[in-house]
Order: C-alpha cells, then structure tokens, then sequence
C-alpha cells in the first residue's frame, strides 16, 4: 500500500530564488504478520522552475511583491495550486536571512505556497539541506565515506560532514560571490560587510570603494584571499583570525575529522569551480566568477578528490523541496483532527530526568519545562523524550503520569505533543489519555530524532492513518 503527496521547495538566496516540486511515495513495507513500517520509498523532482535573481527593494529590503509574483507563475506554469502541495519548506538563505524584513517574507512566502510548507531559515540547517540536495549525503551513505560539501552562495559558504551519511558536523561563513557588487564596467556598487572585513586585513579600504572602478589586481587579491579562505575552513592550512570573524550568526562551532575522503562543492559559485569559466568580466554583476575560479585553482584545496555533484546551482532548493519531509513511526497515538501542526518549539527533555520519570519522579521535569516555556517566550511545546526499546510496563506508566501532570499544570490550555525517538509512542499515548481523559487532545509519535531549539511540524496522516509526515527545521533570522 502506498501514498503519494506533493512536495514543494521554495530557496530565496542572496542571488536567486528557485521553485522545484517533486513527489513523494510513502509505502508500508512490512507484511501482515509483523507491526507497519512506513517510509518514504520515493522522491521525484517534476518540475524545476526558471532560476531569479531575488527581487529587492534595497540591499536592505527583499520585493515581497516581487518573489509573490515569482511564486505564482511558477505555481501556474508547474500546473499546481496550494491546495495540492501538502509538504515541502521556503527555505531562505544567505544575506536574504539577514535583510530588515525577512521574517516577514519568509512566513508571507509560505501562505502563498500551501498550508503545509514551513517556513526556515537558519546556516545549520541550510547546510545539511544543500548537502543533501547536492547529493553528498547519498554518496557519503552509499559509499560509507567520509564527505565534506561545501556550499558557496552568494552571501555565505555553508559546509557540513557527512560520515556515513550521518551529520559529523556543519558550519556557516559569510563568503560568497555577491558580497562585492560590480557592473560590466567594473564600478563597484556594493560592499557588504563581510567584504569590508576581509578587505580591510589586505589593507585595501582605500583603494575598493563604492563608486570607483576596482582595478584587476585588487581584485585578485580578494577573490584569492577568500579561497584561501575556503583552504582554512578544510584545514589544510592554518585558520587566521579573519575567519572567526567572518563565522556567520547562529552558526555551529564547525570541526573536522582526522581523515577526509572526498569533497564537493555546490551553490551557484560552484558551477565556476567545475566548469572552469573565464573571469573576463562581471557576467552577474558579482565577484562569484572570480571566486570560483580562485577557489578550483586553489592548490591546497585540490589535494582533496573532488566529486561531482548531482546538483550545484539547484542544491538548496531540492534539498529544501524532497530532503526535509520524514515519517513517524507506525506505532503512534494522535488526534487527527488537530493535524495539521505547524512551528511548535521543542524541548528535549536530558537522560537524567527521563530516568527520574521512569520512577515516577516529575519535579525536575515540571522544572525542566518551566524554565524552557518562560526561555522560548511560548505557551506549549513538544516533550521530546529518547524512550525505551522495551519498558517495563510500569516504566510506561510512571513516566506517562510525570508528562500528563506537568502538562496539565505548565501548558493546560495547548495540545500535549510528546515525541519520542524510540518505539514506545502508542503505549505512552494511551497511558497519558489515562490520565488527562478523553477530551484532552494528545499527539505521541515515535522514530523521530529532535533536539531542543528545533521546531516540529506535522502533517495530516498518511497510509489510512498508520504515520505522520514530519519536519524538523530551524527558524534563526539575522
């Protein structure tokens, strides 16, 4: 038995916004005699749209106007209305997280796109979804390799590891091929700040300015110092202190592994770092030309083997658009008519208060969530829990006793949502409704890995009821 939903990927870069939709095939795979697994057994991109430059008002100011129109001629064009896209996430990314009404685009974008499409943003996430998008992630899985992909926009450089095709670790830098502006003329239009960072360590603050032509040489000199840039971030030479400063926001303390099998690169610089382009001129009104090719002449990189990705440009957009849904676990307890859920803040409750529940003990937990709902400035969120694989059947009861009491004494007027990584969320479900009654709305799911500072969002069920689509996101605005 399978269903198929449609999914959209929305990416709202510093240099270009892109639409994909594709399909997603979920199967219950296990036979009659054994519990239901349901996963997601397909993902198809079906259209891909024209690629923008993002519309400004200002460097400051996105054209919310502008990306609307964007959204629905593409939505036009691929023949879908929002009321056909069930999942699917408008991610944005770069410099564009940072402009003054960003929040605002982002959560205006995903109204238009459909009723289940989240919206994120934030450099870790972003790095895993382009990482996965690009296809480093399934060749790091298949191959059981060891993968570094670096993905270069035109604000920031977002890099994550994949071990086995597990997140080893990700960062984010505010390099990119548009963060100097330049017309066909070579009249520099635009610095940002991390460009004046990085042009003030080369002692050039005179010499590149707003207005002037910015001679060849100069040039040079900054789009090479910001591959070698790149070089310090892979480790093969020693990190300076420019790089610290040029660690983007809400980015991760990023670190590397003894050994590296390979690298890729996506983003849209990465189509001049595989293709060799001449720098000739400001074919987009950038340095990202320049970049790329600094970067893949780059000796100290190409000690690396290189491995070409499936996606450069595309990378963020289709890993926003089939790479950030996922599927609960068969044994699961919820209230359909509450579905679907969308942005709830989520708190992973420590090992050694799960412990204590488990003996019935639920004063470190009632504080636990105390102290997180007064931090998050929110009214309710998820108990993310690990579980156990086979508890004691008291365990069960004791520890669904200590959720349903800090539940109704902390967030009484929410929805109890209580995510657990283990298989245990239907026998916690129906311990919990024991407690709090029928006319309480609870939703227990199983087979989901959170953290706390993620949100969660759920979709309507799947598969005659048997699972939930899920999303795991991030939401940092610069």
């Amino acid at each position: 038995m399978s269903n198929e939903i449609l999914s959209v990927g929305i990416d709202v870069g510093t240099t270009t916004t892109q639409v994909i939709f594709s399909k997603l095939v979920f199967e219950n795979s296990a036979n009659y005699f054994t519990v239901p697994k349901v996963s997601i057994v397909e993902k198809e991109v079906i259209y891909k749209s024209d690629i923008y430059f993002t519309p400004l008002l200002k460097y400051s100011l996105i054209d919310m106007d502008g990306l609307t129109d964007i959204i629905l001629r593409e939505y036009e064009k691929a023949g879908f209305d929002k009321e056909d896209v069930k999942t699917g996430a408008v991610i944005i990314t770069g410099e564009s997280a940072r402009k003054e009404n960003s929040e605002t685009v982002l959560n205006g974008l995903s109204e238009y796109a459909g009723d289940f499409v989240v919206a994120t943003a934030g450099p870790d996430l972003e790095a895993i979804i382009a990482g996965k998008g690009s296809g480093a992630y399934q060749y790091s899985m298949d191959h059981g390799k060891v993968i570094v992909n670096l993905d270069i926009g035109g604000g920031t450089t977002n890099v994550v590891v994949f071990d086995n095709g597990n997140v080893y670790s990700k960062g984010c830098w505010n390099l990119g091929g548009r963060i100097i502006r330049i017309d066909n003329e070579g009249t520099v239009e635009y610095i940002s700040d991390s460009a004046k960072t990085i042009i003030e360590s080369l002692g050039l603050d005179e010499k590149v300015v707003i207005g002037n032509i910015i001679d060849r040489r100069i040039n040079d000199m900054i789009i090479n110092k910001m591959a070698q840039l790149i070089a310090q971030i892979l480790g093969v030479c020693p990190p300076e202190k420019l790089l610290e400063k040029l660690r983007t926001s809400g980015s991760s303390e990023f670190f590397l592994p003894e050994n590296i099998d390979a690298i890729c690169f996506s983003g849209g610089v990465a189509e001049a770092i595989y293709n060799k382009v001449e720098n000739d001129d400001y074919n987009y009104g950038d340095i990202g030309i320049g970049f790329g090719t600094a970067v893949g002449r780059q000796e100290q990189i190409s000690r690396f083997p290189i491995i070409q990705p499936k996606e450069t440009i595309r990378a963020t957009v289709v890993g926003a658009g089939i790479y950030t849904t996922s599927v609960t676990g068969s044994t699961i307890y919820f209230d359909r008519e509450i579905l679907p859920l969308k942005s709830i803040p989520v708190l992973k409750v420590s090992k050694e208060i799960e412990s204590e529940c488990y003996y019935g003990n639920s004063s470190k937990l009632k504080d636990n969530i105390s102290w997180f709902l007064e931090q998050s400035g929110s009214e309710s969120a998820v108990i993310a829990i690990y579980g156990k694989i086979n508890p004691e059947y008291h365990e069960v009861v004791n520890i669904a006793k200590c959720i349903a009491e800090s539940h109704m004494e902390l967030m009484s007027r929410k929805n109890l949502i209580v995510c657990v990584e283990n298989d245990m969320a239907k026998a916690l479900g129906q311990q919990i409704i024991k407690v709090l009654g029928d006319e309480k709305s609870i939703i227990c799911i199983d087979g989901i890995k959170v953290e706390s500072n993620d949100y969660l969002d759920l979709g309507e069920p799947v598969i005659n009821d048997l699972a939930i689509p899920v999303i795991i996101k991030t939401l940092i605005y610069g």
